[in-house]
Parts: C-alpha cells; structure tokens; sequence
C-alpha cells in the first residue's frame, strides 16, 4: 500500500497542515489496533484510512480518521488530502462522497470563481512543479455546521490559555471542541498556552478565535491546541471553522468569508455558511509518497 502525506489548506509544500493517506482496497476497514499504529508511527495530527465502497448506493469511498492516539468524528484537513490524493491519482474524478462517522460528507473540485481556485496556467507561465509536487488542487468539503452553545467560561480556561476569554461556546458532539473569543488578532497570534492545563479543560480540545486585525486577505484568525488528543497545536483545522463560520458570519454581515490559522506553519480556510452546513475550500499539495511495508491486521 502506498502512504502520501500531503499538506492541506495550503498552495505550497511545507505550509499548511500535513495528512497522511492510507487508501486501502475494498472490504471492511483494518483492526482498530493496526489503524491506530500506523498513525502513531506517522505522528501527524491525523492519518486518513479510506477504502472503496463499490456497492454503496449513498457513499464512494469509506473515510476514517486517527491522531496518533485516538479516532476522532471529524477532520477536515484530512478529508481534504485524501479528497486530492484520489483525484491525482485518477481513482476518483468529480464529487466524492465519503461515508464516515460524521455521515456523507462530499468532496468536490472548486470551481474558477472559488476564491481559492488555482489560477489557469498560461503558455508564458513558468514551470511550479519544484514548488508544488503533485500540482496544487482546490477542493470544497461539505460539511455539518456545528451548533454553537454559549457556555460560562470554564473555571482555569484564562489561566491555561494566558489570555483573558471574551466568550466561549461549546461546539456539539461532531467537532468537540471549546470555542474561546478573544480581544484581538495579536492576543491569538501571541498565546503561549500552558499546554497540561488545556488537556485538563473539560472539551477535546480549544479553538481561540478573533477577528482580523485589518480587513484583507482574511476576516478572522484562530489557533487551535488539543494535546488531551495528542496534538499540542494543529497547523490548520478544518473541522474548527465548522464553528468559526456561524460566529462570524453574522457579525461580520456576510455567509462567505476567509479564516487564517496563525499556526508557525500558517494556513487557510475559505468558508461558506449555508444554515446547517458549511462548505469549507482550501488547496492541498502531496510532500511525500511512499510505500507502507506492514501488512494490515484484522479485527
């Protein structure tokens, strides 16, 4: 089996957030143990599983997700690397429809009027391919959007994070995560959380929020950290702008908008509100391509 690692909500190698991919030929999925080895052995904030369902009258394609210690219900950033990797491969052309622990969630090549749509190559343009290995894709997920619950903020979030909480939401089961407003894009970019005190908060995790310092290339920023799963910060999370869009959607007037993770690797999300789903858009490269040596284990 081949194992790619791509990095996802990014134009370019070495930005962004890395995935690995796993595509596994069709059957049922691999025991939870092996699944759950390899992607401590990668060591990535997620490893994608995903197998063909050729019968499945509603879903193409069976789609997991691991951090190297624990399944989660949703990603996004994986999602979008595995939704590159079938279509560089040809295994998959079009809309892709993934059946996971989320439901269907699809997958489908942006359109040229997509914000982040590559631009069409020219016959002067210059050659990208020492930049861009496997050619830069803009794919659009579809995913639930998570209902937001304002909640008192939690005894200890301000003394774990080392900022003072405006807000703070609970984000539903699917994503999991405590949402924290903040004061301004320099307090978001300037946290050094103390890290155990955030695996202690009572959420898998914390998504930090605030709007741009300037209108621009984007409306808001967030930074997320989840070392309780074995993350201390995701690079770029997808699944977090589930959340992000319903909260600034309407306080910034409009149903599409852009998010910037200030992560050290950077990133970002085109986001799209439409009631109870958000489109999420965002562009992804494959770094490396490689062959996985150990044989899948049964259940």
């Amino acid at each position: 089996m081949r194992l790619r690692i791509v990095d996802a909500f990014t134009d370019r190698p070495f930005a962004g957030n890395p995935a690995a991919v796993v595509l596994l030929p069709s059957g049922p999925f691999p025991g939870d143990r092996w699944l759950g080895q390899v992607a401590a052995e990668v060591n990535l904030s997620e490893t994608a599983f995903a197998h063909p369902l050729p019968d499945a009258p509603d879903a193409d394609w069976a789609l997991r997700w691991f951090t190297p210690t624990t399944e989660v219900a949703m990603c996004g950033h994986a999602t979008l690397a595995t939704a590159h990797v079938l279509h560089a491969t040809g295994a998959a052309t079009g809309t892709i429809r993934f059946a996971t622990r989320s439901g269907v969630l699809t997958a489908t090549p942006a359109t040229p009027a997509s914000p982040l749509a590559p631009a069409p190559a020219t016959s002067t343009s210059t050659s990208t391919s020492t930049t861009q290995p496997s050619g830069a894709t803009a794919i659009t997920l579809d995913f639930p959007t998570a209902p937001l619950t304002p909640l008192e903020i939690p005894h200890g979030t301000g003394a774990a994070l080392g900022a003072t909480p405006l807000a703070c939401y609970d984000t539903g089961p699917q994503v999991g995560d405590l949402l924290v407003e903040l004061a301004d894009e320099a307090t978001v970019r300037g946290l050094n959380p103390d890290l155990a005190a955030v695996a202690r908060l009572p959420h898998r995790g914390v998504i930090v929020t605030a709007p741009a310092r300037t209108p621009g290339d984007h409306d808001f920023v967030s930074r997320f950290f989840g070392p309780a799963s074995g993350i201390d910060e995701d690079p770029v999370t997808g699944s977090a702008h589930t959340a992000l869009a319903p909260l600034w959607s309407p306080r910034l007037g409009r149903t599409e908008l852009t998010g910037l993770q200030v992560s050290a690797r950077g990133g970002r999300v085109h986001v799209h509100l439409r009631g109870d789903r958000t489109l999420l858009t965002g562009q992804a490269v494959t770094v490396i391509d490689g062959e996985l040596l150990t044989a899948p284990e049964a259940n």
